[in-house]
């Protein structure tokens, strides 16, 4: 597996790079702020670009768990914050692809503590649950990572035709139908990232 820094510098650099399009996702159906909070996040990130090269998985995990929930606006902070403090805490320092599953389980559960969301919602839930359901099912597929960074894409693609329950889009009704979930499409951003990397 690549290194964490490596994997770090890929998904930050992503989500910088995507920044106009996450922006004009959220000012459809959110405040507009959506792409600059992650760029912003995404900018902090790579500031501790040093002391990520030096730390383990797990240790690196939690520092940019850390660095979300201090750096990033709105309710994408604590969000993307708890995905990867709930990662840190529950893969093993070498993880293998049967690992990620449970992980994300975890991590489900915890986003769901947190933000009273459920997947089918209209939120990055709805990508990160097919992307574990189809982890849990593989057993040793050599092109997972290809089939990973699809269904990331694809997912995030189907909240278009979702109603927002949560979230400001929510209190558009049926004018969110038609607009792709801003914090989903980041949340494939990355994982395709990760994927293209490893």
């Amino acid at each position: 597996m690549s290194d964490v820094a490596t994997l770090a510098r890929r998904a930050t650099q992503t989500l910088i790079d995507h920044v106009d399009e996450l922006t004009a996702l959220d000012q459809a159906i959110g405040d507009g702020d959506h792409g600059l909070n992650m760029k912003r996040g995404a900018l902090a990130i790579q500031a501790r670009m040093a002391e990520l090269e030096g730390q383990s998985l797990n240790d690196a995990l939690r520092t940019m768990g850390m660095v979300c929930m201090s750096t990033i606006g709105g309710s994408s902070g604590p969000v993307f914050g708890t995905l990867l403090i709930t990662l840190a805490k529950e893969l093993p320092a070498e993880p293998r692809a049967a690992d990620l599953a449970p992980a994300l389980d975890a991590a489900i559960a915890a986003l769901t503590r947190l933000g009273k969301a459920e997947v089918g919602q209209k939120t990055l839930l709805d990508v990160l649950d097919p992307v574990r359901r189809l982890l849990a099912a593989s057993s040793g597929t050599p092109d997972l990572a290809a089939q990973v960074r699809a269904c990331a894409v694809d997912a995030a693609a189907a909240t278009a035709q979702m109603d927002a329950i949560k979230g400001r889009a929510s209190f558009l009704g049926e004018r969110a139908l038609g607009h792709v979930d801003p914090g989903s499409r980041s949340m494939a951003l990355i994982i395709g990232a990760v994927c293209d990397t490893l």
